[in-house]
């Protein structure tokens, strides 16, 4: 017993380093800029983003300064359209090692549009989110005792609604902090760390001068809100930027610049530092958690399957050695071997609805599997912008051959002839589905002007991926599927089907796949916490190396979990398998919907109704595509299983 123990303890520590390894590591992807002292350090923007309302808008949208000649696009790839991010260029004068102080940027009169537009955008707790050198900007505040926070993911706040007067005020100046590395005295110098401080000000020209907003002589005039040669502290403002109808807004700048010890290769390090999301040990614990319920459920299916499948097929063997007359004599038989001529039975509803599901599930799990895998070693790091969607599209085109192998097999043993049909609906039945909600929500988002909303022809490049590579793929491996001779049954199917005895109530099919979901859940749902907080809240995750192990060991409880169940089935003489045990892997599915619904709450969402539409919208995407990897897992290893048994008992 200690030396199990101990072999235990000694596979959880290799378990944990290998995991700390993936997650730590990561590829950088770009090679290093080193700017000379005073050489233009560009600013851009991306698009502002609100937990609360789920609805990216542009940056220019609101009445904020433009850079000389109107906002430019900066390239970007598909992936980061397909996730709402629209880069620009800004107004901001930035030099290396050229520090600034409050330096006056523009200034804009509100109408009652722009003010109402502004309050009703600061009420949603929208962010700025500016890039330096392919670095997202932190946000620093302070807490109410007066410490410096500084928050890595989400951007920084546009402004905020004062709880007493409940009046909108505005972030006008910013202090822009930049973190600087020079490896071996060069001459250049690389962008390790960027920040920015947001201050609400009402500035005031000394002597009492009113600026036009146009004049060259504005941008030089002093200020009375400010201090020469010092840069803006927030605990020397005496009055915050108010947003109303009239209000001449001036905006402002500093720029500082600090010596940081940190190499450009793990800049990105503070970012992806667990301590400044939540504290590491909730990571370990829940894997600590996951494993040793994968032990536990390990250690029960074989204790019960090996002793009982053991103790059955003994017993049936050794009954067909006997003579008519002492088989009379025995006891009747009873179990699963009475189901043997109908237990390979065809499913008798939906057979290529079946062979759909279970064929789009393995296409999406293994695309899963192999996106974690990329990101788990660091190519897909948050530092390559799309690169996460990107992937998981080509790997998902690529996978389509083994979605149109597997239905076609599956559906050629069921002697299916119906066969253009299958391929066709496998091809296009969960991307279609996906692709239509995706064209709903991106129409609704455009009426909205939300840069949510995909491009015309990005849109058009996504449909011709999808009907010139992932759907040729799919006959491509259906053709194969349908060379491939029958999958072999060890057992011959009668005419007639078997009658299905009345069962307990614990025994119910319902019932069976509503429990059996629980364990698989349960060993996932502290990882899908911060799943779902990096995808709803605009935080960054990393931790690929968790979500791989997470994700092995939902697949390997589901497996197991449906292993059990359908045994125990088949023993109550069900011989109705198929369905149920796609239904029974692909239950946490469910949970994790249930699960979604009061994760909701977190988000404090506004009212509008299409915040709840796109979390509830694709939060159902998610769980269908879910319960088919989950599905076919149980499917496809339930079906392997019952060949096993049935092939190691005599059968007249």
């Amino acid at each position: 017993m200690t030396n199990i123990r101990s072999a235990i303890a000694k596979g959880a520590v290799l378990t944990m380093a290998v995991l700390k390894t993936c997650h730590g590591f990561y590829v950088p992807g770009v090679r290093p800029h080193e700017f000379i002292s005073g050489e233009d350090v560009p600013m851009k923007v991306n698009a502002m983003t609100s937990v609360h309302t789920q609805l990216p808008r542009d940056y220019y949208r609101l009445p904020f300064c433009r850079p000389t000649g109107g906002p430019k696009m900066a390239s970007e790839n598909l992936g980061e359209f397909l996730t709402g991010n629209k880069i620009q260029n800004s107004p901001y004068s930035i030099n290396m090692l050229r520090e600034v102080n409050c330096q006056v940027l523009c200034q804009v009169t509100l109408s009652k549009v722009e003010a109402h537009m502004l309050g009703k955008h600061i009420g949603y707790g929208y962010h700025n989110n500016w890039i330096i050198d392919n670095l997202p900007s932190a946000s620093l505040g302070h807490s109410q005792a007066g410490m410096q926070l500084k928050h890595y993911a989400g951007g920084f706040p546009i402004g905020f609604i004062s709880p007493e007067t409940n009046e909108a005020f505005l972030y006008n100046h910013v202090n822009i902090v930049l973190e600087y590395h020079n490896p071996d005295g060069k001459e250049g110098h690389r962008v390790v760390g960027f920040a920015v401080e947001p201050i609400s000000v009402k500035h005031r020209y000394v002597g009492g001068y009113e600026w036009d907003g146009e004049s060259s002589e504005g941008f030089t005039k002093p200020l009375d809100t400010c201090v020469a040669g010092e840069h803006m502290d927030r605990g020397n403002v005496a009055e915050f930027q108010r947003v109303a109808e009239g209000e001449s807004i001036i905006y402002t700048y500093d720029v500082i610049w600090r010596y940081s010890e940190t190499a450009w290769a793990s800049r990105w390090d503070v970012y992806l530092n667990e301590d400044h999301m939540v504290p590491a040990q909730v990571h370990w614990y829940s894997i600590t958690n996951s494993i040793l319920v994968v032990l536990f459920l390990s250690l029960l299916v074989v204790s019960i399957l090996v002793r009982n499948l053991r103790r059955d097929i003994a017993g049936y063997n050794a009954l067909e050695q006997l003579t008519d007359e002492e088989k009379e004599e025995e006891q009747e038989e009873s179990g699963w071997k009475l189901v043997h001529a109908d237990v390979f039975r065809p499913p008798s509803s939906w057979p290529m609805a079946y062979c759909i599901m279970v064929g789009s599930g393995a296409q999406i799990g293994v695309c899963g599997l192999a996106t974690i895998c990329l990101a788990a070693i660091g190519f897909l790091s948050p530092a390559r912008r799309g690169s996460l969607m990107t992937a998981t599209l080509v790997f998902y085109m690529l996978c389509g051959c083994l979605a149109g192998y597997i239905s076609s097999r599956l559906y050629k043993s069921f002697k299916g002839r119906q066969w253009q049909l299958c391929t066709l609906l496998t091809a296009t039945t969960f991307p279609g589905l996906c692709f239509f909600v995706f064209i709903f929500f991106n129409t609704i988002l455009a009426f909205f002007k939300s840069t949510a909303s995909v491009p015309f022809l990005d849109l058009v490049i996504v449909a011709a991926m999808w009907c010139c590579i992932s759907i040729p793929l799919v006959f491509l491996g259906a053709y194969f599927g349908y060379k491939e001779d029958y999958i072999t049954f060890p057992t011959v199917t009668s005419t007639i089907a078997r009658a299905i005895p009345e069962p307990t109530f614990f025994m119910k099919p319902l019932v069976g796949v509503g429990l059996a979901g629980m364990v698989p859940f349960a060993a996932a749902y502290v990882e899908l916490f911060f799943i779902m907080t990096s995808l709803w809240m605009d935080q960054f995750y990393y931790v690929f190396g968790f979500t791989l192990a997470v994700y092995l060991i939902l697949i390997i409880t589901c497996a197991e979990v449906t292993v059990l169940l359908t045994y125990y089935q088949l023993c109550a003489e069900n011989h109705r398998w198929w369905w149920l045990s796609f239904f029974t892997a692909g239950s946490p599915a469910f949970y994790t919907f249930f699960y979604s619904l009061f994760w909701f709450r977190s988000l404090e969402a506004s009212k509008m109704l299409i915040t709840y539409m796109l979390y509830f919208g694709y939060m159902s995407l998610i769980c269908i595509a879910m319960m088919c990897v989950t599905g076919s897992v149980g499917s496809l290893i339930c079906l392997w299983f019952i060949r096993k048994i049935f092939g190691t008992i005599k059968v007249d």
